[in-house]
């Protein structure tokens, strides 16, 4: 006889140190509970929710002083095995608290209650008055009842607030009364993009297409990158996968770097696969999100897509797990907890024996360099689908413009290719990655640069707004006529972003419309799909946009791409800035030319020679990567190194200063242990100094060789210096390290 189970092990909702623990409950008063359940519990002199990670027959304390579970909060397990082992990874390699990787799992809105089930009154006919001569129970005065009725018994269940759109309330609760209708509740389903157009097209595979396929389903369970050229059809092969995956009863998991590009994805998604798609990112309402993940946990989706976050979907299974455009930065978190989308969806894989697919017109150098050890294969797709050659790319150097006269932030070629894009009735998209109307003011008279009150930054002008922002924190001020410093009234503007670049094209195209795409203009509620809905029924003949117009869209009648500020991304301090400014050059230039027509784009650069241009222009990734690699290897960084840093943020100085010196000398002692890994050890303040009143320090260590003991020891020394007053932790391989 099997024994019952009476003791549940709990993780209680509360991150803090002290309770970061396994509680025992006993389950006299819930014999139904499982392991992954939300749970209700006595904690302390309050109930708050908690999570059952195990159940057992016994525990070491007295059983008088266990405390039974309260209720359960859900019918069925919230978390499948699988999750929670990815907890245990998640705590181990990120030294998280349990709750903090358990909470990655569910809707945030779903804790504390603070989202449900939608439910809707629905009004059909009582069955006994089906077939009944009406004039029996409806007097022929009534004909708004009448009305009513007879619309029912055609239509079948109806939404009470639909018939009360179009009927009488007063005929329908005197129905309703008399028991001739009846009122019922049900959930109603919350879809996002539930307007957008299907449009069902399955293509005929190429010949490289076929062959990527055939890889990936005769090796399940390898890792894949797809290096393919922009246009070569790398969704098409992803849907293929999926649907094989289907076919074996499997799931799959697509995750798409940009909230941007969800809306384009999900439409292709829904349009083959129909409602076993379900849709998962930030930008979704509370209850959207909320639908959506339970049609995944209840196995009536069986297809995640969305961003990094959908990487926890809660699939049973799993058969494949895509990440598209993998190079890009966004798949990183940077707020606590800091994962990894690649990290996790590696751990998914290897749990589930599933295909892991990178795909990228520009992978990561890391990721390539991977393809060269063995640990992925590489699949190649060299050719666009229609067979039409990749876009003409014209370097323009902007300094010869100015010598010639040119003070425009347009070149003489770019204003001819757009006049006449436009007057062939094509479309045009011009990329400057950086919002608002000027990226600083300064006085001429004496230098001075507005700057945040709370952050070390200088203060962004947004016209439409006449408002000074901080990007960081997100605070607005006056904007300045006068010199705050000297009173002079000569204040000029810094470099030009995407709110200037719509005003001057709207001077010299005056009736053309153009559409801007960046973070001020998509903050609403499906603004995305709206800006890229409209651009491409032809609402509008040019998008301005920053990185979100860069990757993975597919406008048929854009022929032209004008990139504005190539040099914007090559000189940031970061190891990685050549290597995101071939990326973004290569994401945008793929944007032009993708069906019949030709494509050009037109590359405004103040420094032409930089050898990254030359590659971009040849679409030579190969060359490209060889040359980073040599420079990587030489100087001893990633991927023949890891960085690692130890921020730390607090409001006083002198305190962060003080913990910084600590953090550093016990850092040195390691790296005194392990000198054969350690290449780099330096303290300093961070690049931005200060953000949201709070001054940044940072431990900056490059090492080579396994680092798994040195990560723990590093970890405990920040668990001993974490206090109220100061933020402390560790980034591997930090997307800024600005």
């Amino acid at each position: 006889m099997q024994k019952q189970l009476l003791y549940a092990e709990v993780i209680v909702d509360i991150a803090v140190s002290d309770v970061d623990r396994i509680f025992d409950y006993s389950t006299v008063n819930t014999p139904n509970v499982a392991v992954g359940m939300r749970v209700l519990v006595p904690f302390g002199n309050r109930e708050i929710e908690g999570y059952v990670i195990a159940l057992k027959e016994n525990s070491l304390l007295d059983s008088k002083k266990i405390k039974p579970i309260s209720k359960l909060l859900d019918a069925m397990p919230v978390f499948s095995s699988e999750m929670l082992a990815l907890k245990d990874y998640l705590v181990k390699t990120l030294r998280i608290k349990s709750v903090n990787a358990l909470r990655l799992f569910i809707p945030s809105q779903m804790r504390k209650g603070r989202i449900k089930e939608l439910t809707k009154a629905f009004i059909s006919i009582n069955p006994e008055y089906i077939g009944m001569p009406t004039e029996q129970f409806i007097k022929p005065p009534a004909l708004a009842q009448l009305e009513l009725f007879e619309y029912l018994l055609q239509n079948g269940e109806t939404m009470q607030s639909e018939l009360t759109q179009n009927f009488s309330a007063s005929s329908l609760k005197n129905l309703i009364m008399r028991g001739i209708v009846l009122q019922n509740e049900h959930s109603v389903r919350r879809i996002p993009y539930k307007d957008i157009a299907k449009e069902n097209e399955k293509h005929i595979l190429t010949l490289e297409q076929e062959v990527a396929l055939n890889t990936i389903q005769s090796n399940q369970g390898n890792k894949f990158l797809i290096h393919g050229v922009t246009g070569s059809g790398k969704t098409e092969v992803y849907m293929r996968v999926i649907a094989s995956a289907l076919e074996q009863g499997k799931t799959a998991i697509m995750l798409v770097p940009e909230i941007a590009l969800t809306p384009q994805v999900f439409k292709n998604f829904r349009a083959r696969f129909g409602d076993k798609v379900a849709l998962l990112h930030s930008g979704l309402s509370a209850g959207e999100r909320f639908d959506e993940w339970r049609r995944l946990i209840s196995g009536e989706a069986l297809v995640a897509v969305g961003a990094r976050s959908a990487i926890f979907a809660p699939l049973q299974n799993i058969g494949a797990i895509i990440i598209d455009e993998e190079h890009d930065s966004s798949y990183n978190a940077d707020s606590n907890p800091r994962y990894k989308a690649h990290e996790v969806a590696q751990f998914r894989a290897e749990f589930n024996n599933a295909s892991l697919i990178l795909g990228s017109a520009t992978p990561s150098i890391e990721s390539y360099y991977k393809t060269k050890t063995g640990e992925f294969n590489l699949i190649e797709l060299n050719e666009r689908v229609n067979k039409k050659p990749l876009p003409e790319i014209e370097l323009v150097d902007m300094c010869a413009e100015l010598f010639e006269g040119n003070n425009s932030f347009f070149s003489r070629s770019l204003k001819a290719n757009l006049a006449e894009c436009l007057e062939n009735g094509n479309q045009a998209m011009l990329f400057i990655n950086r919002r608002g109307y000027a990226s600083y003011l300064i006085c001429r008279s004496c230098g001075h640069v507005p700057k945040c009150a709370s952050c070390e930054v200088s203060l962004v002008y947004h016209r439409e707004d006449n408002a000074l922002k901080c990007h960081f924190c997100s605070a607005r001020y006056a904007k300045l006529d006068l010199c705050s410093e000297c009173k002079s009234e000569s204040i000029k503007s810094g470099h030009v972003g995407t709110e200037r670049v719509v005003e001057e094209l709207n001077k010299i195209f005056p009736s053309v419309r153009v559409l801007r795409m960046d973070n001020d203009t998509t903050r609403t509620k499906d603004a995305h799909a709206n800006i890229l809905e409209a651009f491409s029924k032809g609402e509008a003949q040019v998008l301005v946009g920053t990185q979100m117009i860069a990757k993975g869209h597919d406008f048929p009648s854009v022929t032209l791409v004008g990139i504005l500020d190539a040099d914007l991304s090559l000189y940031f301090a970061d190891y990685r800035a050549i290597e995101r400014t071939y990326s973004l050059i290569t994401q945008v230039s793929g944007r032009a030319g993708r069906d019949e027509k030709a494509g050009k784009v037109v590359m405004q650069s103040y420094t032409p020679k930089h050898y990254v241009y030359k590659y971009a222009i040849e679409n030579d990734y190969k060359g490209f990567f060889e040359k980073e690699l040599n420079l990587r290897e030489a100087s001893k960084y990633p991927p023949f190194a890891k960085f690692i840093r130890i921020l730390l943020s607090g409001e006083v100085e002198d305190l962060t200063v003080e913990v910084l010196k600590k953090v550093f000398d016990e850092v040195a002692i390691i790296s005194k242990e392990y000198p054969n890994q350690f290449v780099y050890l330096s303290a300093m303040r961070s690049p931005v100094k200060r953000i949201q009143n709070k001054y940044r320090m940072q431990v900056l260590c490059r090492l080579v060789g396994d680092i798994e003991e040195i990560s723990q020891k590093l970890f405990d020394i920040i668990e001993k210096y974490q206090n109220p007053k100061l933020n402390i932790f560790i980034e591997f391989n930090p997307n800024n390290l600005g």
